[in-house]
């Protein structure tokens, strides 16, 4: 019988890199089962009869610090376990520092942080560094040892900061099985002390193990119980079963030169503003296509708040509450998505039907388990508001064709009327065009809009606040975030009615003023989303052998006369704060996509500078791929739900948040005055065949229009009777913006970014800063 293979247990503080670890153990040990736990899980008195089943400890880094009980839990008891329970130990960043603290170090603040920062290690060639060569290590940390004092601490390598002096950076107990470094080997920057350190790792702790003739425990029903499957593991999926017969599509390909995706979307009815409308545009490079959801009185629209436990399901003619039963929201949009699988839609286009629509920041937040604490019932956005396409349009930038697709039955007839009607308008481009002057303008007139901006000392004050955190190590960066609102009050205005919408005007201007790759107008009542995102978050194609994308992008600068190629790329790849900044999300993304399709992620791209129509942007690439079989055409996975879950372990976008990501979203509660709702949570759509996009919600504005209501047995569509035709009422918008903020982080230059970020939204109601700010 041959043995088992190795089992880790690795000890998990809340991090963000938790995953990267595991999958860097998982390198260096070959067929190595990992059991994840946190650091708040289980004591050590009822850990220490388990320990004989595991051949090592790994202790994952964490916020906060190794001297205060909530942060390090049960970490700082390993160091104390009994020669009976001995196993080797290996201890990163937080764990460095909790073993020193133990054995009598004492623990400094760092004059200057290093967070996402990349530095020479020098080491002596031995013990964990035996056979390595030079090692350029990424630091995420506030926080050092010294060791003057400390019994039967031996260090093993350090670095010099010019700012700091010289910083301990990895040790060993001299006479226990205990390593550690201060350093982040798992990062995608360290080169030369990552998987080579672990490896001579395993190598003390067999040899440790075999000299002293331990041998593990064979697994059994009593371990699994406690550790459960160990990683990489994927979210077991409802049992919901699949339709017998999928859903298929029917399809004409038009070829209309000059048809504009505004011009479809008017042919289509959008400037009747009582009525749902979605649209996913492509309004700049290097977006290619724009889909367009032809919705109809039943189709059918799908919102839930948390907290509840029920979603409403809604269309023309009804509305009712479905009860979650054992599901969480997320799991019952799989099963609904499970029954609605399409095949046979043309591979030249991503979307056949399926979901459209934005997810909550919160949604996000919640998922981390981090409750949301200003949660009001009344005008309220939705955290959840979908509609399922059957009918569709799709027009691609690159190519001029236009494809009119159903996945309703029997709809050839439909098909074809809608060829003419748009063959029609192309005949008649003077009448349908947007780009001529249309007989309403959204420009508004003097002293019509009133523009709140956050209080400019209150947000200072809080980037300052924030700093502290970062300097505590609670975290390596805070994206800080406030709302700006907009009152439009022109009685003189044209009024919404069902031949004319104000927001689809202002989103005409919108992508005039700020065209963007990732655009979208989404009038899901009682929301309507105005957005220009530069950010694609993630985007999975259609199975089998489906590929998971996420795209940060952290550093931008705004195009002009004098802004090269040469100049973008210096001021943004040549930042070491740009870089670091992006460097911590790329990190960050590559463990939330390691948490959901296990070991086969890789960062594509890094710290690229891309270009775009009105910005340069430092964009990255991240790639995963499931476990063999997981997405097979005949698996519960292959209509999209392991991209699904991608998402789901992925929001809220850490690009909005800061890292470690759990511990960000708790600070930034406290430092931000109400919820961000729509803002900073994503946009886009799940095929029902299986592909997905979803980009991130900034550049953008929302409003709540409470004039519908929605109860169990109807759907109504204005409760003021009068709204039509043209009862004035003023119009109330929400622009979100911030930054992230570093230690590096000037509260004046913070202040001004925000401002330049809300000025690109802001024209649309024409509108600007108020002077003094």
């Amino acid at each position: 019988m041959s043995p088992e293979p190795p089992r880790i247990l690795l000890v998990d503080s809340y991090d963000s890199f938790t995953y990267n670890l595991a999958a860097l153990c998982r390198q260096a040990i070959p067929n190595c089962y990992v059991h994840i736990i946190k650091n708040d899980d289980i004591e050590l008195k009822d850990l220490l009869c388990y320990l004989p089943y595991f051949s090592g400890i790994v202790v994952g880094p964490g916020p906060g610090s190794p001297d205060i009980p909530e942060d390090i839990g049960l970490v700082k008891d390993l160091w104390k376990i009994d020669d009976a329970h001995l196993l080797p130990v290996f201890g990163v960043c937080l764990g460095l520092q909790s073993l020193a603290l133990e054995y009598g170090a004492n623990l400094r603040r760092l004059s200057v942080v290093k967070h996402g920062h990349v530095s020479a290690v020098e080491h002596n060639g031995t013990d964990i560094f035996k056979g390595v060569g030079p090692v350029d290590a990424v630091r995420y940390h506030s926080l050092h040892v010294e060791l003057s004092g400390a019994k039967n601490m031996e260090e093993l390598a350090s670095t010099h900061d010019e700012e700091n002096g010289r910083v301990v950076m990895a040790l060993r107990h001299r006479t226990r099985p205990f390593w550690a470094v201060q350093y982040h080997p798992e990062s995608v920057l360290t080169r030369g002390g990552g998987i080579e350190v672990m490896l001579n790792f395993w190598r003390l702790a067999r040899n440790w193990s075999s000299s002293r003739g331990r041998v593990t425990r064979p697994w059994d029903q009593d371990a699994d119980a406690i550790f459960g499957v160990p990683w990489p593991y994927i979210r077991p999926l409802p049992s919901a079963p699949c339709i017998d017969t999928p859903l298929s599509t029917s399809m004409i390909k038009l070829n209309i030169p000059g048809l504009s995706a505004p011009d479809i979307c008017e042919v289509l009815g959008v400037d009747d503003d009582s009525s749902p409308f979605v649209m996913l545009e492509s309004a700049a490079h290097p977006g290619q296509f724009t889909i367009i959801g032809c919705l109809t009185s039943t189709s059918l629209r799908v919102t839930y708040n948390i907290g509840d436990s029920f979603v409403h399901l809604a269309n023309g003619e009804s509305c009712d509450q479905v009860d979650l039963g054992s599901h969480d929201v997320w799991s019952w949009l799989t099963s609904f998505m499970n029954k609605r699988k399409v095949t046979g839609g043309s591979s030249e286009i991503p979307f056949w039907g399926g979901l459209v629509g934005y997810l909550s920041y919160e949604l996000g937040t919640d998922s981390l388990r981090v409750s949301a604490n200003r949660v009001c019932s009344q005008t309220r956005h939705p955290d959840v508001n979908l509609v399922f396409v059957e009918r569709s349009i799709i027009r691609d930038s690159t190519s001029g064709h236009i494809y009119i697709q159903s996945i309703m039955e029997d709809d050839d007839e439909w098909l074809t009327e809608m060829a003419e009607q748009l063959h029609s308008a192309a005949r008649n481009y003077s009448t349908y065009s947007s780009y001529n002057t249309t007989p309403y303008s959204t420009k508004a007139r003097p002293n019509t809009s009133t523009v709140t901006l956050p209080d400019r000392d209150l947000y200072r004050s809080r980037i300052n606040l924030a700093k502290e955190h970062l300097f505590a190590g609670e975290s390596y960066e805070l994206c800080l975030t406030a709302n700006t609102r907009i009152t439009v009050n022109d009685p003189l205005a044209s009024k919404a009615s069902s031949t004319y919408s104000p927001s689809w005007q202002r989103y005409k201007h919108l992508r005039e003023l700020n065209p963007a790759p990732h655009a979208a107008y989404l009038r899901l009542h009682p929301t309507t989303l105005l957005a220009s995102s530069p950010e694609r978050f993630l985007s999975y194609s259609r199975p089998p052998d489906t590929t998971y994308k996420l795209c940060p992008v952290k550093g931008t600068i705004r195009k002009g006369p004098r802004i090269t190629r040469a100049v973008a790329e210096q001021a943004l790849r040549g930042s070491r704060k740009e870089v670091a900044e992006n460097l911590m999300i790329v990190d960050l993304i590559r463990h939330d996509m390691h948490g959901a399709v296990g070991e086969n992620v890789e960062v594509k791209q890094f710290c690229t500078v891309e270009e775009c129509k009105t910005v340069w942007q430092l964009v990255s690439v991240i790639e995963g791929q499931s476990a063999d079989g997981a997405d097979e055409t005949a698996s519960h996975y292959a209509n999209g739900a392991l991209g699904w879950e991608v998402l789901r372990r992925s929001l809220p976008p850490g690009s909005m948040t800061g890292a470690p990501k759990k511990r960000s979203v708790e600070i930034l509660q406290t430092l931000e005055d109400e919820e961000r709702n729509v803002y900073s949570g994503v946009f886009g759509y799940w095929c029902a065949g299986g592909g997905g996009d979803w980009s991130v919600t900034i550049r953008s504005c929302f409003k709540y229009d409470d004039r519908y209501e929605c109860d169990a047995h109807s759907w109504t569509k204005f409760n003021n009777p009068d709204f039509y035709p043209g009862v004035h009422e003023p119009e109330h918008w929400v622009i979100g913006a911030g930054g992230a903020i570093t230690a590096l982080s000037d509260p004046d230059a913070e202040w001004d970014e925000m401002l330049a970020k809300l000025q690109s939204v802001l024209r649309v109601f024409g509108a600007a800063v108020p002077r003094g700010h």
